[in-house]
């Protein structure tokens, strides 16, 4: 297992949720809710993130039909991560499979209390959690690092 932090993004249309996990790549936890409607200052405050955080690796969740099959929101999402990789160049991007990360998170929030309502505001961020400890269990199981590498293109 590679040491070193690294940052998770769970894109959606109204908000892209942030987790970040511990250099010894154990434990994710949630950073932040980035607005996601603008998305040049969406990416502006990512770009922000990972220079804070520093990080040997950024993952995006890539989302498929339970089929395995990419459709428009994944079209989307790997545009998104082309840029956000020419941005934060040269810390690497990875796309990984988000299936059901959203799902997973929201019945995690309603099991231990938090309303719906509530819910909305920190739902993106738990779902990157469940992206980022995907793929840490994914790298530990497998000695490779998770999903696809996001080609950089200047």
């Amino acid at each position: 297992m590679r040491r070193g932090r690294r940052i998770a993004i769970d894109v959606g249309d109204a908000r892209i949720g942030v987790a970040s996990c511990d250099p010894d790549g154990i434990l994710a936890t949630p950073v932040e809710t980035v607005p996601g409607r603008d998305i040049p200052a969406a990416h502006k405050r990512l770009v922000a993130i990972v220079e804070e955080y520093e990080p040997i690796e950024v993952v995006v969740g890539l989302p498929r039909s339970l089929s395995g099959r990419e459709g428009p929101a994944a079209a989307k999402v790997r545009t998104f991560a082309r840029e956000l990789a020419r941005r934060v160049n040269p810390v690497p991007v990875r796309l990984v499979d988000e299936r059901m990360t959203t799902v997973t998170a929201s019945q995690g929030l309603r099991a231990s209390g938090v309303t719906s309502k509530k819910g909305r505001s920190v739902v993106d961020q738990a779902a990157a959690v469940v992206i980022l400890q995907s793929a840490l269990e994914t790298e530990r199981a497998s000695g490779r690092a998770p999903g696809e590498a996001v080609e950089v293109v200047i």
